[in-house]
């Protein structure tokens, strides 16, 4: 059998404290372990997996990361959501704090975009299901999102596609 998903994902961040209130209470995580702020390991709130993200502090000197820029390096995580509402949900959130980037229409997915206090890029999106795929034109594509005519096409409540890990039954 291949590899199914990512299981967790591990990050170097100046003050993991900091990290970790921005994914708890912008994102919903929630701590699962804390080594005295050293390492702090989160919990998506749906998530089956002992931890879903570790964050581990360098301390307030550490530079900012260039990669992309003038080195290789992690572009962006991306998480998904269950449906259009909460994706609507979390973008409003991410513009409360400043922390929206943007938001992208890929055709079989929409995503929104963000950075976390160490300016490490994230997205969130919500899979087109499979049996709508036909509404989608062209395949593959990045287009400006208009979450709410996303949101009258497919339902704010209609459940993602085959890349949700966890469907409530």
């Amino acid at each position: 059998m291949g590899i199914q998903r990512l299981n967790h994902a591990v990050l170097y961040v100046r003050d993991a404290a900091v990290s970790s209130d921005f994914y708890c209470n912008v994102l919903g995580f929630r701590e699962v372990l804390n080594l005295g702020g050293k390492a702090i390991f989160l919990q998506a709130a749906d998530s089956t997996n002992d931890h879903d993200l570790g964050l581990f502090s360098m301390g307030e000197q550490s530079a900012n990361s260039v990669a992309g820029q003038t080195t290789v390096g992690l572009y962006h995580l991306a998480w998904e959501t269950d449906t259009l509402h909460e994706l609507q949900r979390i973008s409003g959130v991410l513009r409360e704090v400043g922390a929206l980037t943007g938001a992208s229409d890929h055709g079989t997915t929409k995503a929104v975009y963000g950075r976390d206090p160490d300016g490490i890029q994230f997205e969130v999106s919500w899979l087109v299901p499979a049996e709508l795929l036909h509404m989608e034109q062209g395949g593959m594509k990045t287009a400006a999102l208009d979450l709410g005519a996303t949101i009258a096409k497919y339902g704010g409540q209609t459940f993602g596609g085959l890349g949700i890990s966890h469907r409530p039954s």
